[in-house]
C-alpha cells in the first residue's frame, strides 16, 4: 500500500468529543474537548488538554475538579456549539438547554442528558505547547440506567456515542467485534493472504497436469 508522507501533525482519530462540565452548581461552563483519553486503569486516570486561552481553562486550575460527559450523537450540535462560544459571555447550560445534576464527589455539575458522566480530580498540570494537560484521577461514574443491560452490564452500545475526525463528528456504527475475540478457538482463525500456488484451484488445476 503506497503512502504520501507528510509532516508530524495531530491526526489521531477517532477521538470523542466530551462535554467537559465545571464550575459549581451556580457557576458553571461547559468545553467541549477533543483531546482526552484513559492513561491509566489502577488508579484510573484520564487526561484532558485545554489551552490556557480558554474560559475553561482557570476554573477547572483553580477548582482542581471536572467531569468528563459522553456525547450521545443526539447532543452533537450542543457539543459543537459548546465548544465554539466562550463561558466568559454565554451560559451555556441554558442556551442548550442542558440540565445540572449534582456529581457524587466533585463540586461541578454532570449534565443529566448525558447517559455516562465521570468526575475527575486533578492530579497535575502538564504544559505542552498550545495546550496544557490536566491529569486527572477518575473518582466516581455516572451511568444512565438504560444503558445496563439485564445481566446487569454495561452496554455502551445503547449510549449511540459521536466520535471526532480531523474536523468532523460521526456517530459510532455497528459491533465488529470485542476484545479478546481474536482468540476464540471456535471462531474463524486470522486470515491470511494465501499465494496463488496454495490456493486449493491452483492445486487441483497442477495435479491434473501430471
Amino acid at each position: 500500500m503506497s503512502k504520501v508522507k507528510w509532516k508530524g501533525g495531530a491526526l489521531i482519530a477517532p477521538l470523542p468529543p466530551v462535554m467537559v462540565s465545571c464550575g459549581d452548581m451556580e457557576r458553571s461552563n461547559i468545553i467541549t474537548v477533543a483531546w482526552t483519553g484513559i492513561v491509566n486503569t489502577i488508579p484510573p486516570k484520564t487526561y484532558i488538554s485545554i489551552r490556557p486561552s480558554r474560559h475553561s481553562y482557570n476554573i477547572i486550575k483553580e477548582s482542581g475538579e471536572f467531569v468528563l460527559n459522553l456525547t450521545p450523537s443526539s447532543l452533537i450540535r450542543h457539543a459543537d456549539y459548546c465548544g465554539i462560544y466562550t463561558g466568559a459571555k454565554v451560559d451555556k447550560f441554558a442556551k442548550c438547554g442542558l440540565t445540572k445534576e449534582a456529581a457524587q464527589v466533585v463540586s461541578c455539575p454532570i449534565i443529566s442528558e448525558c447517559p455516562l458522566s465521570l468526575e475527575c480530580k486533578v492530579t497535575g498540570i502538564i504544559p505542552l505547547g498550545t495546550h496544557d494537560m490536566f491529569m486527572a484521577d477518575i473518582v466516581a461514574v455516572n451511568v444512565d440506567e438504560a444503558l445496563i443491560n439485564k445481566d446487569g452490564k454495561l452496554d455502551l452500545a445503547r449510549a449511540g456515542l459521536a466520535a471526532f475526525a480531523h474536523g468532523e463528528y460521526f456517530e459510532l456504527g455497528k459491533k465488529i467485534g470485542r476484545f479478546g475475540f481474536s482468540t476464540d478457538k471456535k471462531k474463524k482463525t486470522l486470515k491470511t493472504h494465501a499465494t496463488p500456488s496454495t490456493k486449493k484451484g491452483t492445486q487441483k488445476k497442477s495435479t491434473k497436469q501430471k
